[in-house]
């Protein structure tokens, strides 16, 4: 069986006060949640159980990112969280902090059967 994504979300969110890169990025993977709703895996007859969710963090400092604390933001399938080089750290000198920025990605896969789902003309 193959496994087909099913659904790619984007999200960004932020940590204004005490770079804390794990809580922005924690904050941009509910955001990226907020844009989606995932009726068709029970529609389809899919256990959640059987998706593995792919997430990839984006943000200036990927070291500084607890992967585990972002994927038990997850309420559904297996997660798997990388964090990469991205998003933006922007300082403020009067202040002497520094805003970051996360991006996130979220693609949800299913094991799909080959040929099991077909697209329709309309009216068919």
């Amino acid at each position: 069986m193959t496994e087909q994504r099913i659904i790619l979300e984007m999200g960004s969110s932020n940590s204004l006060y005490g770079e804390d890169y794990t809580k922005a990025a924690c904050r941009a993977v509910q955001d990226a949640l907020r844009h989606s709703s995932l009726v068709l895996i029970k529609t389809m007859g899919y256990d959640h159980l059987q998706m593995r969710v792919e997430v990839t963090i984006g943000v200036q400092h990927p070291d500084k990112v607890d992967c585990d604390v972002v994927a038990a933001e997850l309420p559904r399938g297996r997660a798997e969280v990388r964090a990469v080089h991205g998003g933006l750290n922007v300082h403020d000198p009067d202040n002497g902090t520094t805003h970051v920025i996360a991006t996130a990605a979220i693609a949800a896969f299913l094991p799909i059967e080959p040929g099991a789902w077909r697209l329709s003309s309309p009216g068919q």
